[in-house]
């Protein structure tokens, strides 16, 4: 169905409309239980009003858009840019391989925490693990604070704090995350906030299902 509108509230309009002819009860995003990706989730659900709506993690950009294409959700939602860490690389490389359409895109305030076992402390942490752009987002603190810890990429920051706290990381492993996560999966904030720019901004979209319906304004 092609609709095509002209002023300039036409966007809301359109919401409006399309929410009503397709039920969204499904929402994908990239990230585990307690990501900033199920964050932004949360705030798109609150900000369209879909309450019945429910979130699915699916860990990675490339796991939303196929389930996207395969029609197991209405909706997705990933980063796309970081103030400070720049281009989601992941992220662009699944856009290149799906078609989709991009619903909106919006900002999150993001703030970093670094997450460890209860009881751990900061002389026995060898290695810090979170997604590569929450490590470029806090590049600065762990070269000042964490010089001689070793990196560990993970595929998500809530992925790598459930692992932690699962025993699939060792102990002497401190993660970058959220503050949701570390509530989740029974952690301790050693330090928050610790990204390196005060206002710390990525840029997520909203993904639905390709058209070759143009609309126009």
């Amino acid at each position: 169905m092609c609709v095509v509108l002209h002023s300039n509230a036409s966007m809301y309009l359109l919401r409006g409309i399309m929410a009503a002819i397709i039920m969204i009860k499904k929402i994908g995003v990239m990230g585990a239980r307690g990501s900033f990706s199920e964050q932004a989730g949360e705030q798109y659900k609150n900000e369209e009003a879909f309450s019945d709506m429910e979130i699915v993690p699916l860990i990675s950009a490339e796991n939303v858009l196929s389930a996207l294409e395969n029609n197991d959700i209405e909706r997705g939602i990933f980063p796309i840019e970081n103030s400070n860490g720049g281009i989601v690389l992941e992220a662009v490389h699944a856009m290149a391989a799906h078609r989709f359409s991009i619903e909106r895109m919006f900002e999150l305030d993001v703030h970093h925490m670094l997450i460890v076992k209860p009881g751990v402390t900061a002389s026995q942490i060898r290695t810090i693990s979170s997604h590569d752009q929450a490590l470029k987002q806090c590049r600065m603190y762990i070269k000042r604070i964490w010089g001689e810890a070793d990196l560990l990429p993970y595929a998500d920051t809530a992925k790598a704090a459930a692992d932690l706290a699962s025993g699939v990381l060792p102990d002497t492993t401190a993660i970058i995350a959220s503050r949701r996560a570390a509530e989740i999966y029974g952690l301790q904030i050693l330090e928050e906030s610790i990204q390196d720019l005060k206002f710390n901004y990525t840029v997520f979209v909203v993904a639905s299902k390709f058209t070759k319906c143009n609309l126009e304004k």
